[in-house]
């Protein structure tokens, strides 16, 4: 990470070092407060954009409904935060935002309502969440050992950050196992999705992805559906086994952070060739055009900075 300048805390710009919270804050203790995570792109006319501003602060604010947060700012009160907050940052070349809405000091115990409600939009420069290498090669993955938190046991639609617990464990898991991301089952034993990823598989041309029955409503994974298509690919939802994994043909992650990572090997099984497959290169250098502001239709989806 490298840090910025400002981070935008309850409608004020406060020096990156200067944005504190107090030990006693609700969320610290009790794990109810929701993320967003969404990122800007130096675009084909030199301008940063921010992709699909819109939609990420949306699903921001259902997760917060979803936890019974109330937002003291609008939307567009949000959307206007994360455009200053590029522009005072300058960073121009792009970056990664993350809001984040969590409950401050002023009460304890599990109670919530009574803890005041604050806000804070960090934004800074990040790479290749899998490195850029895995972007080019692939990466190696690992299913974990533990399910997906099932819908029956906590807010499974909300990005939420008690979520992340269960995404944490199955990462360090991972890693500690020798590879670099992980892939969470649900509890009927169907793959769900990374620890902060959608996954996709390809077969006999076909692309395969999970429903979102049992994981987050991805923004990207949707795009690149939808850019699939456009490209004359069929994309099919259904479930998958951990055993089809396996003999995918192709296979890869989607996400805000990952963007298009392709994945060479899972649990010591070699994926197609073992590096990143043909349709997988189409879709990334296709998703980059779209964020980059190269392609017409996606045009749209760019909030441009000035």
């Amino acid at each position: 990470m490298i840090e910025a300048k400002y981070i935008w805390m309850d409608g004020q710009f406060v020096d990156w070092d200067a944005a504190k919270i107090h030990v006693l804050s609700h969320t610290l203790h009790y794990g109810n407060g929701v993320i967003e995570g969404t990122k800007a792109y130096k675009t084909q006319d030199g301008r940063c954009a921010i992709f699909k501003l819109k939609e990420h602060t949306k699903r921001l604010l259902n997760s917060a409904k979803m936890t019974l947060i109330n937002s003291p700012f609008t939307q567009e009160e949000l959307e206007l935060a994360q455009i200053e907050l590029i522009q005072k940052n300058k960073l121009i070349n792009g970056a990664y935002i993350r809001p984040i809405i969590f409950l401050g000091y002023g009460a304890m115990g599990l109670y919530h309502k009574e803890a005041p409600t604050q806000v804070a939009i960090a934004a800074w420069e990040w790479g290749a969440y899998l490195g850029d290498e895995g972007m080019k090669k692939g990466v190696r993955v690992k299913i974990a050992s533990m399910t997906r938190t099932p819908n029956t046991s906590g807010m499974g639609k909300a990005k939420a950050v008690a979520n992340y617990l269960n995404s944490q464990m199955a990462k360090f898991e991972a890693v500690e196992a020798g590879y670099d991301e992980a892939l969470l089952r649900d509890d009927q034993g169907y793959i769900a999705e990374a620890s902060g990823a959608c996954f996709f598989i390809v077969r006999d041309g076909v692309l395969i992805t999970p429903p979102n029955d049992t994981s987050l409503e991805s923004i990207t994974q949707a795009t690149v559906i939808d850019i699939a298509k456009d490209l004359g690919y069929e994309v099919v939802r259904r479930r998958i086994t951990r055993e089809e994994t396996y003999i995918a043909d192709e296979a890869f992650f989607t996400g805000t952070a990952v963007e298009v990572t392709p994945i060479r090997e899972i649990d010591s099984r070699t994926i197609g060739d073992g590096q990143r497959g043909e349709i997988t290169k189409v879709l990334q250098d296709a998703y980059f055009d779209v964020v980059a502001g190269k392609n017409e239709k996606y045009l749209k989806d760019l909030t441009y900075i000035n």
